[in-house]
C-alpha cells in the first residue's frame, strides 16, 4: 500500500444496533474500491471484518475489525464496531481513534436500542457523522418512517438528506444526489439526469441542504439571507464546515448486499468528514498545541494472534513512525524495538515502511506495551487520554476443566483480558474462588471460546458464590483442653478465651482492623511462648469461619486462663486448643452472617421506571435518590450482592435492552435471620460436596 498523509486519511467508524448491516457496508466499499474481488456475505461468513472462527459461526462481529480501502488517493481506514451491547469496551476503544462516525441504521426496524446507545457515544467524543439508512432493499423497508426515528433521536442535530432514494423495496435501484443533482445507479459510479417524478422532492431537499452549507459559514450565511444565489463550490465548503461543527449530519440511503449507493458514501467519507488534521487530538501533558511534530503513538487495541503472537493497534497521533526502528513506552517506562509495521484489512496485514500522523496500524509482539499506553520520542514524552470502559456487570467462577488447564488458566484469563478492557478477573480469598467478569453473558461466553480454541484452555463455570463474612454482635466466653495420649509423649494444652466485637474503643491503633488479639493470663498459667500457636490457631478459624464457612472479621480476642503440662504441652496442642476455645466462644457471642452491600446506579427510559422500581423492591434494595435527565430516569439504590448477580439480564429484559447501571461495593451488613440459614445450610452443603 501506497503512503498516506495525514490531509489524505479518513478514520471512520462504524457504529449501530446489531444486524443493521456494518459489516457487509464494509464488504462493499472494499468491492467497489476494488480491495477485494467478489462480495463477501456476513451469512456464508466470507467477509473480511468478520474473520474469527465465533464470528462467523454466530453471524455477527464481536471484536472491531480495521480495514483500510482507498478511494480517489485518499486512504480510508474503517473501524467495523460490535453491535451487541456486551461488546460496548470494543466500540468505546475505536471511538477514541476515530475522527468521524457513519451510524448504521436499519430501514426496516429504523432507530433501535443500539443505536440510540452509539448515538450517545459519539455526543460523548463531539463526532462528526453520517447517518446512513441501509437495507433499502428489503421487503418492509421504509425510508420515511427510519428518518423520522432517526430526527426523533437527533434533537440536537439537523439532518440533511443528501441522498434520497431511488425507488423502494424490490425497486430500490440506486440514489439522487442532491449534491451533485444527478441521479447515480447501482453502486453510484455512473450518474444520469433525476426522473421527473422526483422534481419536487428534490427541489425541498436541496433547498434544505444550501441552508444548512449557509448556516456553516458566517459569510455565506449573510449572502444567503441577502438572496444570493451559493455557487456549488461555496455550497461544498459550507456543508462541511456544518458537518464538522456537528450542526448538522447528512444522510445517504444504501443496500450493503446489492452494493447500491455505495460511491455516494466513499465521496461523502473523503469530502465532507475530517482528515485527522482536522480534528483535535486528545493529549495530556507533554504537547504544544498542534504539535504534529514529535512521535506520538497510542495504543488502543491489542489481540493474541496464533500465528504472529501479540498485536498491537496503534494510532499514530503525531509525527511520523518508521519501521524497524526503536520507540520509548511513555507509560511503562521502558524501549520497545519496532518491526515491521502493517496497515490491516481485516485479518490481512499489509506492511508498510511509515504511517504518517492520524494513520491507523498495527505492530507485532511488542513485549511490555498494553492497551492504553503512550509511546514516542524518548526525549519528548506525550501522554494520550485513553477510553474509560465501563465497570463489569456480569460475574462468573471459573475452574480448569483438566489438572493440565489448571497451569495454563492464570496466564490466559490474563491474556483475554489484555485483548479485552471490559474484561477482569481475580482471585476471590472468601469463596476460594477464580472470577471471571464482563458485560453479559454472551461477552464471558465468548472469552470462554477464544480460551479454548486460542490457547487451548477448557473452564468450566458457575455462579459465583456471593462472598458473605462473618462477624459476632456480643461477647462470649470459652475454654477448651486438648488432650492427647497414645504413648510416649502425648499433647496438652488447655486455654480460656474471651471474645466481643472490635471496636474502635478496644482496637489497637496500630494493628489489623478486623482483628486484636491480647494475651490477659496472668501468674504465668500459660508460657509466652505458647501466645504465637494460640494466635495461630484462633487466626485459621477467622480465615475459615466458625459458622458457615467466610471469613470473620471485627473480632477482640483476650486469653484470659489456661493450664500447661511441663511434659506435654506442646505449640501443636495450644493451638488445636484455641481454634476449638474460639470456635466455642462465636456460638456464645451472637454470631451473624454479612453479606456485601452494592451501590447501583440504574439510568432507564421514564416509561420502565415503574417496573424498575418494582423489580428493586423485590431485590432488598433502599433507593437513596431518583432523578431525570434527557428524558431518561436515573435511580441510586443500596441493593444486596446477592439479589444482583445476573440483573444484567433482567434490566435488560425489563427495559427491552434500554435500561443501563453500574455497580460499586460499599459495605457489608448483616442478613437478615430470615434468609441467613438458608445460607448456612447451603454453604454446608457445599462444603461437604466439595
Amino acid at each position: 500500500m501506497n503512503e498516506y498523509v495525514t490531509n489524505s486519511i479518513r478514520n471512520v467508524v462504524l457504529v449501530g444496533h446489531g444486524g443493521s448491516g456494518k459489516t457487509s457496508l464494509v464488504e462493499a466499499m472494499l468491492h467497489v474500491t476494488g480491495a477485494t474481488t467478489r462480495l463477501g456475505s456476513v451469512d456464508d461468513g466470507s467477509t473480511v471484518a468478520d474473520f474469527e472462527d465465533e464470528e462467523r459461526n454466530r453471524q455477527m462481529s464481536i471484536s472491531t475489525a480495521m480495514v483500510a480501502c482507498v478511494y480517489e488517493d485518499y486512504k480510508i481506514n474503517l473501524l467495523d464496531t460490535p453491535g451487541f451491547t456486551d461488546f460496548v469496551g470494543e466500540v468505546k476503544s475505536a471511538l477514541q481513534v476515530a475522527d468521524a462516525a457513519i451510524i448504521v441504521v436499519d430501514a426496516v426496524a429504523g432507530v433501535e436500542v443500539g443505536t440510540e446507545l452509539v448515538w450517545d457515544y459519539c455526543n460523548e467524543h463531539n463526532l462528526p457523522r453520517f447517518i446512513v439508512i441501509n437495507k433499502m432493499d428489503r421487503d418492509n423497508a421504509n425510508y420515511s418512517k427510519a428518518l423520522s426515528s432517526v430526527q426523533q433521536l437527533a434533537s440536537d442535530k439537523k439532518l440533511i438528506p443528501v441522498a434520497l432514494p431511488w425507488g423502494e423495496k424490490s425497486n430500490f435501484q440506486g440514489i439522487i444526489g442532491m449534491l451533485a443533482q444527478k441521479a447515480r445507479p447501482g453502486s453510484g459510479a455512473t450518474t444520469e439526469d433525476i426522473p421527473e417524478e422526483y422534481a419536487e422532492t428534490v427541489a425541498i431537499a436541496r433547498t434544505e441542504l444550501e441552508e444548512a452549507a449557509a448556516e456553516g459559514d458566517d459569510e455565506l450565511l449573510m449572502r444567503y439571507l441577502d438572496g444570493e444565489t451559493l455557487s456549488p463550490d461555496e455550497i461544498e465548503h459550507g456543508f462541511k464546515q456544518a458537518v464538522l461543527s456537528g450542526s448538522c449530519a447528512p444522510v445517504l440511503v444504501a443496500s450493503a448486499t446489492e452494493s447500491i449507493g455505495i460511491v455516494p458514501l466513499l465521496l461523502g467519507i473523503t469530502r465532507y468528514l475530517p482528515s485527522p488534521a482536522e480534528q483535535p487530538n486528545p493529549t495530556v501533558d507533554g504537547a504544544q498545541e498542534n504539535d504534529m511534530e514529535t512521535c506520538g503513538v497510542l495504543a488502543f487495541k491489542t489481540t493474541a494472534d496464533p500465528f504472529v503472537g501479540k498485536l498491537t493497534y496503534l494510532r499514530v497521533m503525531s509525527g511520523i513512525l518508521e519501521s524497524d526502528t526503536r520507540i520509548q513506552n511513555h507509560t511503562k517506562k521502558t524501549e520497545e524495538r519496532i518491526g515491521t509495521l502493517h496497515v490491516m484489512r481485516g485479518k490481512e496485514q499489509i506492511p508498510v515502511k511509515r504511517l504518517h500522523s492520524g494513520d491507523l496500524g498495527t505492530i507485532a509482539k511488542l513485549s511490555d506495551t498494553s492497551t492504553g499506553d503512550s509511546l514516542g520520542d524518548k526525549n519528548k514524552p506525550l501522554h494520550f487520554q485513553t477510553a474509560v470502559y465501563p465497570g463489569s456487570l456480569y460475574a462468573v467462577a471459573v475452574r480448569p476443566r483438566t489438572q493440565a488447564d489448571s497451569t495454563k488458566m492464570g496466564p490466559t484469563l490474563t491474556r483475554l483480558c489484555e485483548e479485552d478492557q471490559t474484561l477482569s478477573w481475580r482471585n476471590e480469598p472468601s469463596t476460594k474462588q477464580t472470577i471471571l467478569e464482563g458485560m453479559g453473558d454472551q461477552h464471558v461466553d465468548i472469552a470462554l471460546k477464544r480460551a479454548e480454541k486460542k490457547f487451548g484452555t477448557s473452564l468450566d463455570i458457575s455462579t459465583p458464590k456471593v462472598p458473605y463474612r462473618e462477624s459476632i454482635t456480643s461477647s462470649g466466653d470459652s475454654q477448651y483442653r486438648h488432650k492427647k495420649q497414645s504413648g510416649g509423649a502425648g499433647q496438652f494444652g488447655e486455654v480460656h478465651m474471651h471474645i466481643e466485637p472490635l471496636t474502635s474503643a478496644n482496637m489497637d491503633p496500630d494493628g489489623d482492623e478486623n482483628f486484636c488479639f491480647k494475651n490477659k493470663v496472668f501468674g504465668g498459667a500459660i508460657s509466652a511462648n505458647f501466645m504465637p500457636a494460640i494466635e495461630k490457631g484462633v487466626r485459621s478459624v477467622l480465615t475459615d469461619g466458625a459458622v458457615a464457612g467466610f471469613p470473620m472479621e471485627k473480632i477482640f480476642v483476650s486469653i484470659t486462663d489456661g493450664k500447661e503440662h511441663p511434659v506435654d504441652s506442646k505449640p501443636i496442642a495450644f493451638e488445636i486448643a484455641a481454634r476449638e476455645a474460639f470456635k466455642l466462644a462465636v456460638a456464645n457471642a451472637s454470631p451473624v452472617l454479612l453479606e456485601p452491600i452494592m451501590l447501583i446506579d440504574i439510568t432507564v427510559p421514564e416509561s420502565n421506571m415503574g417496573d424498575v422500581m418494582s423489580d428493586l423492591n423485590s431485590r432488598r434494595a433502599r433507593v437513596q435518590g431518583m432523578d431525570s435527565l434527557g428524558g431518561k430516569s436515573i435511580v441510586t439504590a443500596e441493593v444486596p450482592l446477592a439479589e444482583v448477580q445476573r440483573y444484567v439480564t433482567d434490566l435488560r429484559s425489563i427495559t427491552q435492552g434500554r435500561g443501563v447501571f453500574s455497580l460499586k461495593y460499599l459495605r457489608h451488613e448483616q442478613v437478615p435471620s430470615h434468609l441467613s440459614q438458608s445460607v448456612i445450610d447451603a454453604s454446608k452443603s457445599n462444603s461437604k460436596n466439595e
